[in-house]
């Protein structure tokens, strides 16, 4: 056996000792050293991008090491799977159950690109209204609830004001309308009824306040017992904006 097998063994050697079952690593690895680690039961995966590493090591709780000459079974990650499928003509290395991931995948597939690229967007957008929600702890009553809500209430407050502000104000509380009445009209129902049904829900007082557009019937309803909510990070910004 010549230097150059004996260093790998040692490497190989150090991974087993380590308690590691699973090799990814982000430069090529050499078919010797493959055949000595598949021999020891250890799967590998090279050439990895770093920043696909870095999520791993953040799903698995592992951490990224330059050598394998001081690792540790404290360096390892777990996981309760990592197989290959093969995705179209792709083939994938899929860890799955992690105990406690920070970070994971979302496979995206689609007929085209755009289409994909679709489906990107609006996941993208459905993740950070998540994010979001879970960051403030605080949602808004969906479905228009929460702008009538807000109509009623500078209608009744516009006159304490006098002078051009009462109209800017009547103004603003008209503006709001335009969520409900677009609601209403892009479902396919009589927007006009639907708002003045939703005004006078809305003028019975505080426990009237959470009643929106339900778009399954077009109908004024409780938004939250139909649980469409939206976060108020988004709704405060769209009516500060």
């Amino acid at each position: 056996m010549d230097e150059e097998d004996k260093t790998f063994h040692r490497m190989v050697a150090a991974v087993k000792a380590a308690g590691a079952n699973v090799v990814v690593c982000q430069k090529g690895i050499d078919d010797v050293v493959l055949h000595y680690l598949a021999k020891e039961g250890i799967y590998a995966v090279k050439q990895v991008k770093e920043s696909d590493l870095q999520k791993l090591a953040r799903a698995t709780g592992g951490k990224i090491v330059t050598g394998v000459k001081d690792l540790t079974a404290s360096d390892l990650g777990s996981a309760s799977q990592v197989e290959e499928r093969k995705v179209g003509d792709d083939d994938m290395t899929f860890v799955t159950g992690c105990s406690n991931p920070r970070s994971v995948s979302i496979l995206i597939r689609g007929g085209t690109d755009h289409v994909t690229q679709e489906v990107e967007r609006a996941l993208h957008d459905a993740l950070k209204v998540v994010s979001s929600v879970v960051e403030d702890g605080v949602v808004c009553p969906g479905g228009g609830a929460t702008e009538i809500d807000l109509s009623v209430k500078l209608r009744k407050f516009a006159p304490t004001v006098g002078g051009r502000e009462q109209l800017a104000v009547e103004a603003f509380a008209q503006a709001l309308e335009v969520i409900p009445w677009a609601l209403a009209e892009n479902g396919g129902y009589d927007s006009i009824n639907t708002l003045i049904e939703l005004r006078g829900a809305h003028e019975g007082g505080h426990a009237s306040r959470n009643v929106g557009v339900n778009l399954a019937d077009g109908k004024a309803a409780d938004m939250w017992k139909l649980k469409v909510v939206e976060p108020l990070r988004v709704k405060r910004q769209a009516i500060s904006s």
